[in-house]
């Protein structure tokens, strides 16, 4: 699915804030920040996330990514653990913008909450009207 030059994969959950959610086979969750978000962050030059075994709540800070025109926080979409995080940022943090759904992922949870949690992200669908709507405010300004 694309909305303008936006792609968003079918198969995860969104925040408000732009982050993506997908669920493991194994129930774990991968997150990362979405293709609009990068596009808005431009070149990141940096990231940093919280280190494996940290406790984290839904759509509290989980770390930052830095680019050429910003300082920005991304949020857990999901409560749970930290088990793992995406340590190949540290040397290639721009992955972020070339594959922000691929190999630019941030951090895997092992979700505490997960039935309800996920009834407060978005479906593609959903996230795609919200971009819709941003983007047309956007133009007005």
């Amino acid at each position: 699915m694309k909305v303008k030059d936006i792609f968003l994969p079918e198969n995860v959950y969104y925040t408000k804030e732009h982050e993506w959610a997908l669920i493991t086979e194994k129930g774990l969750v991968r997150i990362g920040i979405s293709d609009y978000a990068q596009k808005e962050l431009h070149e990141v030059v940096f990231v940093d996330v919280s280190s494996k075994g940290v406790l984290v709540k839904q759509m509290e800070p989980l770390g930052t990514a830095e680019s050429v025109k910003a300082v920005s926080e991304f949020f857990s979409p999901v409560s749970g653990e930290v088990v793992e995080r995406n340590d190949e940022l540290v040397l290639n943090p721009e992955l972020v913008n070339k594959e922000p759904y691929g190999r630019g992922w941030i951090a895997l949870i092992k979700p505490s909450n997960l039935e309800a949690e996920i009834e407060r992200l978005m479906k593609p669908a959903e996230y795609g009207k919200y971009l819709e709507k941003l983007l047309q405010r956007k133009r007005q300004v």
